[in-house]
């Protein structure tokens, strides 16, 4: 993978890192709920999915993270492998989260467009 595919793999794994707290702790503030769905309203039925959700979050950042390290540890088909799947993973995702409302279509683009870039740059 080059270099251009390597930083965008930290971008998309630093995103999935940041938003994890957010949805894991933080979602009872309303200004954290504005930032990820646009409403302050607060429904108390969704904060364990919630929680649910930011550890998902986490968790694939780290898958990433892991795929990057085995292919400077030499694994190159465990590396690429891990990353290229855990980016078409993120991008569906963003896809389904636009789908699912088009006014978060920032947060789509904040999940979907670093791993789109990884994959980009790691076929031209």
């Amino acid at each position: 993978m080059n270099v251009v595919s390597q930083v965008f793999v930290l971008v998309a794994a630093a995103v999935h890192v940041a938003v994890w707290p957010l949805e894991s702790f933080l979602y009872g503030r309303p200004q954290v709920r504005v930032l990820l769905t646009g409403s302050t309203a607060d429904a108390p039925e969704v904060r364990l999915w919630r929680f649910n959700v930011g550890f998902y979050n986490l968790f694939l950042a780290l898958g990433l993270i892991a795929g990057l390290v085995a292919l400077h540890l030499g694994h190159e088909t465990v590396g690429r492998t891990l990353i290229i799947y855990l980016s078409f993973f993120m991008i569906g995702g963003g896809i389904m989260l636009f789908v699912s409302d088009p006014k978060l279509w920032r947060g789509s683009l904040g999940q979907a467009l670093p791993p789109a870039v990884v994959l980009l740059a790691d076929v031209l």
